[in-house]
């Protein structure tokens, strides 16, 4: 039911500090959406005794075509996302935001055993606070979404809705923190935040409101503060590896690419390979004493003297979830992990009516004591028993969502007391003895799990070239490659590979990050873009 007037908020969305200033609002981007909800295909017969009817399963663009139009056909399609009447935002629908959930309870139960504390802070900001420290907020300003009224009344000064939490929280640190024994103080948020976004927006991967947790801590010296920076990264890379079987590489970011207003910012980073593109994964940033300083957040040291604190933020969103679906999905549907997949396993039993109503009713039962004894070794399991559609539509139905693995369980299964396994991954299948289940689907699972990420990470190794001038770095490029090249690490080169990289057909390229891992730099190795002498190897490309 609609609320009444008087208790609605008006929205405006500020450019640059058009809240401050009075400047216009961009023109937003028409979203594009897929070109029908249920793209139709044929998948075999669909509801019994109708055959070659469409059964509003399977995609009609293919990944290696148009990869856009299947990746937003595959969301919706496999039931991940619903498009929602705002531009930008999307519903995460429960087989999305179990993937999420599995995410937060790794991740979570891991920074508490580091010593952070969950807290929640609220999500509007005054424009005051928004405009404290100005080096940062100007970095978000286009993307701030303003609350300007209430009801029928203007307010006196505008709301911001918080892009990220630096400036909610910091305040409140500058209150709580006096004395060294007041440190480390360790705070992470799970929530919400709202960028509102004026390029075109992508389910999971660029949308105005996201979900992701936030942390936000703050050290007695910057030995502490850059110790975690590089627990946090590596926690974010075990959850793309370990959790979504996503490669990365692990990175510092340029000084052009680095949160405002940090003193350093280190990644995870990605990429699609069917596109060409980088895609920022997580980020863990060492803010220094910049914003203490300008939030007043002090502490007594132990000789009595008065020091700023040193602080991290650090952040990983649903973006991953997208990530998670473009590296592994195919022309069948998405294509989820193990272990972070909803259902890891459908038993689909297949009666024969020529058999008769007992024989339907033995397999039903035989299907729940092979999913019960799933469940008893910690599987996650559904049990497929619908009769009105064929088991080649379930099939289809099943591949669409994901699920990694497949039991089927037919007549001749139930004589010779086995059930056949289908993988999602590579289709192969296998009959295994009813009573060799429980051990054989979980070790089966944990291989699926491997070999996704195996494929993946060959894929992303295969998509890294070095390139030594610049005829060959942008030959790269036009392969939909990454880059390792020798750089003098300037900005202002780094702002000339992204003009000069451009063109009708392709947006430039720029600095995904600067490997931890560094391959050796023979001296007087050049800079491929300048020619001057190169400080670093790094790792360049088209990204989102």
């Amino acid at each position: 039911m609609a609320a009444p007037e008087e208790q609605m908020a008006a929205l405006s969305v500020a450019d640059g500090a058009a809240a401050a200033e009075g400047g216009k609002p961009k023109k937003e981007k028409k979203e594009k959406k897929p070109k029908a909800d249920k793209p139709k295909q044929g998948g075999g017969e669909g509801v019994k005794g109708e055959k070659k009817k469409e059964t509003k399963l399977g995609l009609t663009a293919k990944k290696d075509g148009d990869f856009g139009e299947w990746f937003s056909q595959v969301v919706v399609e496999s039931e991940m996302i619903s498009y929602y009447d705002v531009s930008g935002c999307y519903i995460l629908r429960p087989y999305s935001y179990a993937i999420w959930d599995e995410i937060k309870n790794w991740f979570d139960a891991r920074i508490k055993e580091l010593g952070v504390q969950n807290a929640y802070f609220p999500l509007f900001i005054t424009e005051d606070v928004l405009m404290t420290e100005k080096e940062h907020v100007a970095s978000f300003a286009p993307e701030v979404a303003w609350v300007t009224r209430s009801g029928s009344s203007d307010l006196e000064r505008p709301i911001a809705i918080r892009p990220t939490s630096e400036t909610v929280m910091y305040p409140y640190y500058a209150q709580w923190i006096r004395s060294h024994r007041d440190l480390p103080l360790r705070l992470n948020q799970w929530t919400n935040v709202v960028r509102w976004e004026f390029k075109h927006p992508t389910p999971f991967i660029r949308s105005r409101e996201f979900l992701w947790q936030e942390g936000h801590t703050c050290f007695a010296t910057k030995e502490e503060a850059d110790a975690e920076v590089y627990q946090i990264l590596d926690l974010y890379r075990c959850v793309y590896e370990e959790l979504l079987a996503v490669p990365v590489m692990k990175g510092i970011k340029s000084s052009k690419e680095k949160f405002a207003g940090a003193l350093y910012t280190t990644t995870v980073e990605a990429f699609i390979p069917q596109n060409g593109r980088g895609i920022q994964g997580a980020t863990s940033h060492c803010l220094g004493q910049n914003f203490s300083k300008m939030f007043g957040i002090e502490f007594e040291t132990e000789d009595k003297t008065r020091a700023h604190a040193w602080q991290n933020s650090w952040g990983l969103t649903t973006r991953s979830i997208g990530v998670m679906v473009m590296t592994h999905g195919d022309d069948k549907g998405v294509v989820i992990p193990p272990r972070v997949a909803q259902v890891q396993v459908v038993v689909i039993p297949i009666p024969q009516a020529k058999l008769g109503d007992e024989a339907a009713a033995a397999m039903k039962e035989r299907a729940a004591a092979i999913a019960d004894a799933l469940k008893a070794a910690g599987v996650r399991v559904n049990t497929d028993t619908r009769d009105n559609y064929t088991p080649g539509w379930k099939y289809n139905y099943w591949e669409l969502r994901g699920v990694p693995l497949r039991i089927e369980l037919g007549p001749r299964d139930m004589e010779g007391g086995c059930a056949m396994l289908a993988r999602r991954d590579t289709g192969a299948k296998e009959s295994v003895a009813w009573g060799e289940l429980a051990a054989r689907v979980p070790a089966l699972l944990d291989q699926i799990q491997s070999d996704l990420f195996t494929k993946a990470r060959a894929a992303f190794d295969g998509c890294v070239e070095t390139a030594l001038t610049w005829d060959d770095f942008m030959a790269a490029l036009d392969r939909k490659h990454m880059v390792l090249a020798p750089w003098c690490d300037e900005e202002e080169a780094e702002e000339e590979v992204k003009k000069k990289s451009a063109s009708k057909e392709a947006m430039g390229a720029k600095t995904l990050c600067l490997p931890l891992e560094q391959p050796d730099l023979p001296e007087g190795t050049k800079c491929f873009v300048t020619g001057k002498p190169a400080k670093n190897w790094a790792l360049w490309g088209r990204s989102y």
